[in-house]
């Protein structure tokens, strides 16, 4: 589909909205702040209802003569009236609060006592003439003990601050959701792109790619062209290589005829190496196939599948044995998923002494594998025998090492039917694991 004629959004239209969105709500929410006012705080105290407050008087009205403490307008102090308490010993400085020697003396002119009767303590640069603001503390003596009248400490957490606290949490619960919302759907095509992207090797055919803004189906697009021009220079590679197996064949033939007119030793090690060389190119020819093929497939049930190719190999004195599993059902060529098993028991058998298939069926996933009871495999090395002519084995005699293709004809099925193989180390030696997804 052409650039054009694509009329989906933008990615950037929706994170838009949803900043916008997300500034207007905010600035709500300020506002009610804002107006609701700022939070309870204790007003200053005037000295001369300090001095009430110790002798016991009730204290003036609001708007009385005691207008040192009137607020100033729209603001809401936490005004309780003043307490006196009686104490033993002559109170103590709390820890803001310091010793305020004019306070003092203006509080014993006050209540017409003598000054030593009288303390004051105030918190330095919260006092205003006869206004008292922060934590203060007076006392007066009388009798035995003294009278104490204490500034209060409003509460941690006001009323005020727990509408303040509630609007807020509102808003992050009211953000929250789309912003949830908007962002799986921003992210939901990109997981399904990545996966399919994962899945899709250049033997597999490219799954659906999914929709969704204009910036995602162009990158899909763009996905699906490089998985186009890689499945394109993958054929080309593979078309050549089987041209050039199928090609050596005719010289080989006339090879053949040859050496028949050699003395019997040399005839013999002409024949053998000429029959190395037709198994290389059958495996190359058996490679080309596989990784060209796009037959249909089918449901199958791969525990079967297993099964009787481990009775086959027993039949013919291989030493295989399989631990069983459920049932997997699985789609699939049978053929192909045939020889790649066969392929992976060889191995095993070739680099040990004995191969064990077994598998297991976990989180809508078939898990194959097969051990072998040998030396295992370098960890360095496991990736690279995947690649066509890459051998287990340094040496070039193809009864020990192989053709080199094995491997890599088993990778390529596996792609093919959107799974994966590795190469591994199990308990008794080298493993090999299959990993195929279920049938839906």
């Amino acid at each position: 589909m052409s650039r054009s004629g694509d009329r989906s959004r933008p990615l950037a239209w929706p994170i838009f909205l949803l900043v916008v969105v997300s500034v207007l709500v905010t600035a709500v929410i300020s506002f009610a702040v804002t107006f609701s006012g700022p939070p309870p705080f204790e007003p200053p105290r005037s000295l001369t209802g300090i001095a009430r407050a110790l002798k016991g008087e009730p204290p003036r009205p609001w708007f009385g003569g005691d207008r040192l403490m009137a607020p100033p307008g729209g603001l809401r102090p936490h005004r309780a009236p003043l307490q006196r308490e009686r104490v033993a010993r002559s109170p103590r400085p709390r820890r803001a609060e310091r010793a305020n020697v004019e306070a003092s003396a203006r509080l014993a002119l006050t209540l017409a006592v003598p000054r030593n009767d009288v303390v004051a303590f105030t918190q330095p640069g919260r006092s205003e003439g006869e206004a008292f603001a922060g934590d203060w503390t007076f006392a007066w003596r009388q009798g035995g003990g003294w009278w104490m009248v204490r500034s209060q400490q409003p509460p941690w957490l006001t009323r005020w601050h727990v509408r303040t606290l509630l609007a807020l949490l509102a808003a992050i619960l009211l953000l929250s959701i789309p912003g949830w919302w908007l962002a799986r759907a921003l992210t939901r095509p990109l997981r399904q792109l990545a996966a399919a992207a994962d899945r899709a090797g250049t033997g597999a055919p490219l799954p659906d790619l999914p929709g969704g803004s204009r910036e995602i189906r162009d990158l899909a697009r763009a996905v699906s062209t490089m998985h186009a021009r890689l499945a394109s220079h993958a054929g080309a590679r593979t078309a050549m290589l089987a041209g050039i197996a199928h090609d050596l064949g005719t010289p080989l033939a006339r090879l053949a005829f040859r050496v028949e007119g050699l003395p019997d030793a040399a005839r013999a090690k002409a024949a053998a190496d000429i029959e190395e060389m037709r198994a290389m190119i059958g495996a190359t020819l058996v490679f080309a196939r596989d990784d060209a093929a796009a037959t249909a497939l089918i449901r199958l049930d791969l525990a079967s599948l297993l099964d009787s190719l481990v009775h086959d190999l027993k039949d013919i004195g291989a030493a295989v044995e399989s631990t069983g599993g459920p049932r997997a059902i699985v789609r699939g060529d049978s053929g192909a998923l045939r020889r790649l098993f066969a392929n992976l028991v060889e191995n095993a058998m070739r680099y040990g002494e004995r191969a064990t298939v077994g598998w297991i069926v976990d989180d809508g996933r078939v898990t194959v594998t097969i051990d072998d009871v040998g030396p295992g495999v370098d960890p360095a090395i496991a990736e690279r025998l995947f690649q066509p002519f890459v051998r287990g084995d340094p040496s070039r005699n193809r009864m020990t090492g192989g053709t080199g293709l094995g491997l890599a004809i088993v990778r390529t099925i596996a792609t093919a039917h959107g799974g994966a193989v590795t190469l591994g180390n199990g308990a008794t030696g080298a493993q090999a694991r299959v990993v195929l997804p279920l049938s839906t």
